[in-house]
């Protein structure tokens, strides 16, 4: 993979992990225009999982030192804390996406989903989806709110997102709306969601990597994508969480349904 080649698709990756505007789509677009070897692609899916999650961990660093201490307390028979009952919710709303991806990886449907059309026609309607939800359902809650039903609904509408285009980002801002949270809260409840499933996903490619040996080169490549998905990560969650607070979520929405429509015409061109 050449140096500009690998720049691109780390910023690129970095970015759009948590935005609602599906890193799948933007990947598969890339790939269209150029092509990356396996070994190449699933080490650099590895360095960026790695790089976006520590861009979250440290944006979000007050809620996950919060969960942190819960996940200790949970360990130790408690969950009458607001820590413990954070840590308890996530691990309930994580559930059903680690079982429905496990069976779609050893089936295979995994594979056979990523294609332009399927993921330019989710980028369109699960973009409309966001549209509806944040157009029809009233801002009332806050993220301290969150229920143990809240938990499960979010965490069942993430399974969605294992098809690529829905967006994980998109679809548990999507329920979040839907159950009457804040923009900006449902935005956060959506970001601390992410951070057991890319630890799993990232932990998934990285049983995916060939077993032979690794130069300093493979190393290196490494180095630099999760440092450039760090930044970008960073820089786009940062952005969009000030955004929020003053703008809606369509300018996402278009830029899903430009997006979509593109893939859709590489598809079927």
């Amino acid at each position: 993979m050449t140096l500009f080649h690998l720049v691109v698709l780390a910023i690129v990756q970095g970015i759009t992990e948590f935005l609602p505007i599906s890193s799948s789509a933007h990947l598969v677009l890339l790939h269209e225009l150029g092509t990356t070897p396996p070994t190449e692609a699933l080490a650099l899916d590895v360095a960026v999982h790695l790089g976006s999650i520590l861009a979250v961990c440290l944006y979000f660093r007050a809620d996950v030192a919060r969960l942190l201490r819960g996940t200790g307390q949970l360990f130790r028979g408690t969950l009458a804390t607001p820590e413990a009952f954070l840590a308890f919710a996530l691990a309930i709303a994580t559930l059903p996406a680690l079982l429905v991806g496990f069976l779609l990886a050893v089936t295979g449907w995994v594979d056979l989903l990523r294609n332009a059309t399927v993921i330019g026609w989710m980028m369109i309607l699960f973009g409309i989806l966001l549209w509806w939800a944040h157009r029809t359902f009233p801002e009332t809650r806050a993220a301290r709110e969150w229920r143990l039903r809240d938990a499960v609904t979010m965490g069942l509408m993430q399974t969605l997102a294992l098809v690529p285009g829905v967006s994980r980002s998109g679809i548990t801002m999507t329920a979040g709306r839907m159950l009457g949270y804040e923009r900006h809260e449902a935005t956060r409840l959506a970001m601390l969601m992410s951070i057991p499933i890319t630890l799993a996903t990232g932990g998934y490619l990285l049983l995916k990597l060939p077993g032979a040996p690794i130069g300093p080169e493979f190393w290196m490549q490494i180095g630099i994508g999760a440092a450039l998905a760090f930044v970008a990560a960073w820089a786009a969650l940062a952005l969009m969480m000030r955004f929020l607070r003053v703008v809606s979520f369509t300018p996402y929405v278009v830029y899903r349904v430009i997006l979509g429509g593109v893939l859709l015409w590489f598809a079927y061109a």
